[in-house]
């Protein structure tokens, strides 16, 4: 299976429990969806059935769990199931509820993933949308700390700490992968202290816990739970499980590496709605931003100087479309003779370069690291206008056919907005 395509559900799958919160008797589905749907909540407890799209714009409380309200319609305690489906890279999927909280199960993920991986996993035709930095990303608030460091896969070091706490503080690196989620991630169970829980039942909260879906501590600290710990960092574990679920709601794959320390969902939505609006600053859908400067290009093209005619990427959707410029400046190689008393950019050159913005993202692709692009084909070109020192060129590259190691591009270079050259090349990669 493509990790790089979108995925849902193959068929329906069924579950029966109780909401951890609200003690009630519920009944969920999971339902397939189209692409680029997200993962969307249906009441259908209620009139017209109102759903609640999975999104931080929805967070309306990290009170003991995470809350979604969309209108006037809400669901509770959302960040097992949301980071079940993260787990095993669901991005699409209608879940029906027929009260406002997912039943609590076991206390972890365990029970949606089993009927995930029973019903199927189906891959899409889209490819996965990805939110990443470019930089370093830090926030400290009343002890608790995030970072967000740039890195090609999702990876979490957590830290979980109390004050004057009888468990000794835990640390944990883990690769998000399906591997680790099905192995340790998924299985770590919610947990509380003795005090935490005779406080809750006390005030009639959380009445549907139990030491069927919740560790328990005890004020010595050992475990209450027949069995005790499923592993021994099953606490921070979870805290990581948490973790995954809050920051689904950014709508895409992260990729990045977060370093948290005594975060909760409070400080995870916190930070994942700073880190959203970071991306969206430098999002990768303005020509004004940019993707790739020139060592991560250099990355991916085996071009070097003076032949490497690309400086900037700006836009990459995989397998699709993407964005690049070049700033022509007066100590071009080229210009020494071409011409030195009129200088213009060789036309040649200029589909060279749109060749290369081309090559960035076929190369891109993951199934195509480390393979080099050759020119089958040039058709339809024309030149424009002339492109002069001080000129910055925009180029603009869409994928129109794939087939196996070939393909074709529609590729047009832009100075100010007017078009200077353009055409149809094709590819082999070998």
């Amino acid at each position: 299976m493509n990790n790089n395509k979108q995925r849902t559900i193959n068929k329906n799958a069924l579950f029966e429990g109780i909401g951890l919160h609200t003690g009630k008797a519920v009944v969920m589905k999971f339902l397939p969806a189209p692409e680029n749907t997200g993962v969307v909540f249906i009441r259908s407890d209620l009139p017209n059935k109102p759903k609640i799209k999975a999104s931080l714009e929805n967070v309306i409380s990290t009170n003991r769990g995470t809350v979604l309200k969309e209108n006037d319609a809400v669901v509770n305690t959302v960040e097992h199931v949301l980071s079940a489906l993260k787990g095993l890279g669901i991005d699409n999927m209608f879940i029906d509820l027929n009260d406002v909280e997912p039943p609590v199960m076991d206390g972890s993920a365990r029970e949606y993933v089993k009927a995930i991986l029973e019903a199927g996993i189906k891959e899409q035709e889209e490819p996965k949308v990805y939110i990443s930095l470019k930089d370093k990303l830090f926030l400290e608030e009343k002890g608790k700390k995030m970072t967000y460091l740039p890195s090609d896969k999702f990876e979490v070091t957590f830290t979980l700490a109390y004050s004057d706490s009888i468990i000794a503080p835990q640390t944990i690196h883990v690769e998000i992968n399906e591997e680790e989620y099905l192995k340790r991630i998924g299985i770590s169970r919610t947990f509380g202290f003795e005090h935490e829980f005779e406080m809750l039942k006390a005030n009639d909260l959380a009445r549907g816990g139990s030491l069927e879906n919740a560790i328990v501590i005890n004020n010595d600290g050992t475990i209450r739970n027949e069995g005790g710990l499923r592993d021994a960092k099953e606490l921070v574990l979870h805290k990581i499980l948490d973790l995954i679920g809050d920051f689904s709601l950014l709508g895409a794959n992260l990729k990045g590496h977060l370093i948290a320390e005594k975060s909760g969902h409070d400080f995870n939505t916190k930070f994942a709605k700073l880190l959203k609006e970071k991306f969206n600053q430098v999002s990768i859908r303005k020509d004004s931003d940019v993707m790739m400067y020139i060592e991560e290009i250099k990355s991916v093209l085996p071009h070097r100087y003076p032949f490497l005619l690309v400086d900037r990427i700006v836009s990459l959707v995989p397998g699709e479309s993407i964005c690049g410029y070049k700033n022509v400046t007066t100590n071009e190689e080229f210009f020494n003779g071409h011409y030195p008393h009129k200088p213009i950019m060789p036309g040649v050159l200029l589909v060279e370069a749109m060749a290369q913005v081309a090559g960035v993202l076929f190369l891109s692709q993951e199934e195509n690291k480390g393979k080099t692009p050759f020119f089958c084909g040039i058709d339809r070109v024309r030149f424009r206008k002339p492109v002069v020192p001080g000129d910055r060129v925009d180029f603009t590259i869409k994928i129109t056919k794939v087939r196996g190691a070939t393909g074709k591009v529609e590729a047009e270079a832009r100075v100010d907005g007017d078009l200077v050259a353009g055409g149809e090349l094709m590819f082999q990669l070998v």
